[in-house]
């Protein structure tokens, strides 16, 4: 856009879930703030994710869960009825939410570029952001700058709340340091790291720095199953809290630990955003585009050698947004490679 908003614009942001694209999403909202500090702004977004913006101060939440039936599409059109934005910076494309856009009244409504607005959702907007083949925060950043015409920076800024904060540091307490935070488990089965290899580095890890395991993740069967699994093989020295933690709660512990280890999940942007350390292990899709944001140094990163096993091909060449959908991906990441970050972080400490 060439001519700059007002700085008390009305501006309404569409995001659900997932918790971690919220939580890159967030970054993004910051940035508006900071850009157009008189701005009036919206988010619309799930009970989810409003339980860790909560408090997020200067944004309004209408806060509802994503719509699955014509009902919820007629709620959501009569509650917006009448109310007017400036503009509508519709960060989620899918064929569920963009169905909602033509509620929001606004005489600008900026999308994705034409190769990320999934399922159509450029036929509901009249402005676009610019394809770049960059990191999903990014992505989120160029609405920001689409509107504003300013460059915008990440900054978090999660308002975490203090009782969150105190129950952290009341849940460690007991656990020997440094501590470890593992959260092993990802939306997505493909992402999954395998069960033996964290077995490997619990006990490594504890062998050789005497640590503390905190275990983090939902509260699925299979998530819940692999962290008490984990959790027996050195209950003196393991925490765990998979299925017992809020969103806030969750940020509140990884800002406590040393360090992260964790897939392509939501766990790894939060722990970002709370300037935690974090060993992504990606082979799935390149940290490149999902993992720790500008920090991912201590990434195990083995996506170019399953685009090569896999699929045949050099990832330099691939879309931007290409993954492996292969069972055996992951495993092209040894337990070795894991250790070897964790030696390399914890002889930066000394």
């Amino acid at each position: 856009m060439t001519d700059p908003f007002p700085h008390n614009s009305r501006i309404a942001i569409v995001r659900f879930s997932a918790l971690g694209d919220v939580v890159m999403v967030s970054a993004a909202v910051r940035a508006l703030q900071r850009n157009l500090p008189n701005a009036v702004i919206t988010w619309i977004t799930s009970p989810l994710a409003y339980s860790l913006l909560q408090g997020m101060q200067g944004v309004q939440f209408e806060v509802m869960d994503k719509p699955r039936s014509m009902a919820d599409y007629l709620a959501f059109y009569r509650k917006f009825r009448g109310r007017q934005f400036d503009v509508v910076l519709a960060m989620q494309a899918n064929l569920r939410i963009n169905l909602l856009y033509p509620a929001l009244q606004a005489p600008v409504k900026i999308g994705f570029d034409r190769k990320r607005a999934r399922e159509g959702q450029w036929l509901f907007c009249n402005r676009r952001i610019s394809f770049c083949d960059t990191h999903l925060v990014d992505s989120f950043l160029s609405f920001v700058e689409t509107l504003t015409g300013q460059a915008a920076a990440a900054i978090w800024e999660l308002p975490v709340d203090k009782s969150d904060r105190d129950w952290a540091r009341e849940q460690l307490q007991a656990l020997p340091k440094p501590w470890i935070a593992i959260h092993p488990h990802a939306s997505k089965s493909e992402r999954n790291w395998l069960p033996d290899r964290y077995a490997e580095i619990l006990k490594e890890s504890i062998a050789r720095w005497h640590c503390g395991i905190v275990l983090t993740g939902g509260n699925s069967p299979a998530e819940l199953a692999l962290c008490d699994h984990l959790a027996q093989l050195a209950p003196g020295h393991t925490l765990n809290l998979c299925g017992k933690t809020t969103p806030g709660q969750l940020a509140a512990l990884l800002s406590e630990v040393d360090i992260l280890i964790a897939p392509d999940t939501g766990a790894v942007h939060l722990a970002r955003a709370m300037n935690t350390p974090v060993i992504g292990l990606y082979a799935v899709a390149s940290p490149k585009l999902t993992g720790p944001y500008r920090q991912m140094e201590f990434c195990v990163d083995r996506y170019p050698q399953a685009v090569q096993l896999y699929l045949g091909k050099d990832s330099a060449q691939l879309p931007w947004n290409a993954r492996v959908h292969h069972a055996d991906a992951m495993s092209l990441i040894e337990a070795g490679d894991v250790m070897r970050q964790l030696e390399t972080f914890f002889g930066q400490q000394q």
